[in-house]
């Protein structure tokens, strides 16, 4: 990898963006290039977290593990933040199974780094603990879609949500799968699936979706999508302005 592309690497995830200059300059030489394939156990439940990853085009999910083994998402992180915050901040294990939801490069940094930077950084802060909160009002409205949209409307919703992330790519994704992550049965996945492409929404072909008609999508999704979307492009404003202006009112 070139020193050029290895500089973008470490330049394109947003939430390292929003961090002073003076943090980034502690943190940058020690942030480690990665990459994620499909499915790719990040750190399981109850497991000691190291590193804190930055997603620069790969997906991470946040599962939630039962008794019997059945896991569903109640997050998905892209370029726009990180999985690994809390234990910068508070406990250094994994509440939650993180995998790799799709495929693509990120960064990892030390978590002692960013602890450091917690502490004696007020802005790295404001910033953590408002991604936080952002990425928990995500966890909560999925388990209300989940319990109160149908099975369509979720996967218009999680379509949307990595249609985003992909830039165009197909989704390497089986009803299987789809069915897995959104806590529904297989035959409503299929259902759905088929509605969709009769629609023109979607193509489907050997385990790969297509995304035809993003608006028609956006149409036929719950409000969910965009209630989530509108609060992380608000949290991506930095904290300092948002302070500032509000002292100046």
């Amino acid at each position: 990898m070139s020193k050029a592309q290895t500089d973008q690497d470490l330049r394109s995830n947003q939430l390292l963006d929003a961090l002073a200059p003076d943090s980034r300059k502690r943190i940058d030489p020690y942030l480690e290039p990665m990459e994620f394939k499909l499915g790719a156990m990040v750190c399981d439940a109850g497991g000691l977290l190291k590193h804190a990853y930055f997603p620069r085009g790969s997906v991470l999910s946040l599962l939630t593990v039962l008794e019997n083994g059945a896991a569903i998402e109640t997050a998905n992180i892209g370029r726009e933040g990180a999985f690994g915050l809390f234990a910068a901040m508070y406990s250094r294990v994994s509440f939650n199974r993180c995998i790799a939801q799709l495929e693509g490069h990120t960064v990892r940094c030390p978590i002692e780094l960013l602890q450091h930077e917690f502490q004696i950084s007020e802005h790295v802060r404001n910033l953590f603990v408002s991604y936080s909160e952002t990425l928990l009002s995500q966890v909560q409205q999925t388990v209300a879609c989940n319990s109160m949209h149908t099975t369509e409307e979720r996967m218009c919703r999680w379509l949307l949500m990595m249609h985003d992330r992909a830039e165009g790519v197909a989704l390497p994704y089986t009803h299987e799968f789809l069915s897995q992550i959104l806590g529904a049965n297989r035959k409503s996945v299929t259902l759905a699936a088929q509605s969709m492409q009769a629609a023109g929404l979607i193509s489907y072909h050997r385990g790969a979706i297509q995304v035809l008609d993003r608006r028609g999508l956006e149409k036929a999704s719950c409000e969910c999508y965009a209630i989530v979307k509108e609060r992380f492009d608000a949290f991506l404003t930095p904290p300092s302005t948002a302070v500032r202006s509000h002292s100046k009112a």
